[in-house]
């Protein structure tokens, strides 16, 4: 019978070449955890438990599609972000905890003004993460949610039913200023999580994001890197009212450019802040 410590080593032995040891450790501890309902510190405290064979079988097939490269989140169908459940498939990026930082900070700035903060978009929503986070943290406002691609408003939706949460969520391109006839609502708070990865920051990334998460949610080009950015703002411009919140989650090699670009299109309290890891990653800026 295969016990819990065999699952250990014969996923290091599998996943070196892929991913390094805490990685790979953290993948099976998840792994485990979802095929035996025990917890990832009763895994760690009983590695000599058995596994049934049907449990075996899975983790083998799971180890086969790891080694692909392929991301354990599609794998298994879900993720969790700021403490809720979310569907995800290769039409919408896998949550990262950058973008919880970013919730955090929102929630920390709005969260004491719930009934000023009347109506949020999320432009780029991808699986909702955000606009259903904040929905579900801010339940009195109208939030909204854009994303150019079907799949991932269908994703996006079963995920705002899954949370029992009440999400308007549109098809539209943010790039498309004639295709803007559903967004006529003016906007307490706008956040965006845009595509910025370049084509030189590709070649540095993990193939199980280039490999399998959505390019369109991904890349820009390489001699416009801020073109989601530009775009968003004048957006923003237009459709948040005076006082209004613009989030957005950044490229850390273009913290202070996107500074600059929001301070040349008139925003004030302009404020750029790392994420856990010491890099720029997110900034705010208020609608004069």
């Amino acid at each position: 019978m295969t016990t819990v410590k065999d699952v250990f080593v014969s996923y290091k032995q599998a996943l070196s070449g892929i991913y390094d040891a805490n990685e790979t450790e953290a993948l099976t501890l998840l792994t485990l955890s979802e095929i035996t309902g025990s917890t990832k510190a009763q895994l760690k405290a009983f590695p000599e438990k058995q596994l049934t064979d049907g449990q075996s079988e899975n983790t083998n097939a799971i180890l086969n599609r790891l080694q692909t490269g392929e991301p354990l989140q599609y794998i298994l169908g879900h993720t969790e972000f700021y403490g809720l459940l979310f569907k995800v498939n290769p039409s919408v990026l896998i949550p990262r905890p950058e973008t919880e930082e970013l919730v955090e900070w929102i929630l920390s700035e709005v969260g004491g003004l719930q009934l000023a903060v009347g109506s949020i978009l999320d432009i780029g929503t991808g699986s909702g993460c955000i606009a259903i986070s904040l929905k579900k943290n801010l339940p009195d406002v109208n939030a909204s949610a854009v994303d150019v691609s079907s799949p991932a408003i269908e994703t996006a939706q079963q995920n705002a039913d899954l949370n029992t949460v009440k999400v308007n969520f549109i098809e539209d391109d943010i790039l498309d200023p004639s295709n803007h006839s559903l967004l006529t609502t003016h906007y307490s708070l706008i956040v965006s999580n845009p595509p910025y990865v370049t084509m030189h920051d590709k070649t540095q990334m993990h193939r199980n994001v280039t490999d399998f998460e959505p390019h369109t949610a991904l890349f820009v080009p390489e001699d416009d890197p801020l073109i989601f950015y530009k775009a968003i703002a004048d957006f923003a411009l237009e459709r948040l009212v005076p006082g209004g919140f613009l989030f957005f989650e950044i490229n850390e090699g273009l913290g202070n450019e996107t500074v600059e670009m929001l301070q040349g299109k008139g925003f004030k309290d302009i404020e750029l802040r790392q994420d856990m890891s010491g890099r720029d990653r997110m900034i705010r800026g208020t609608r004069i």
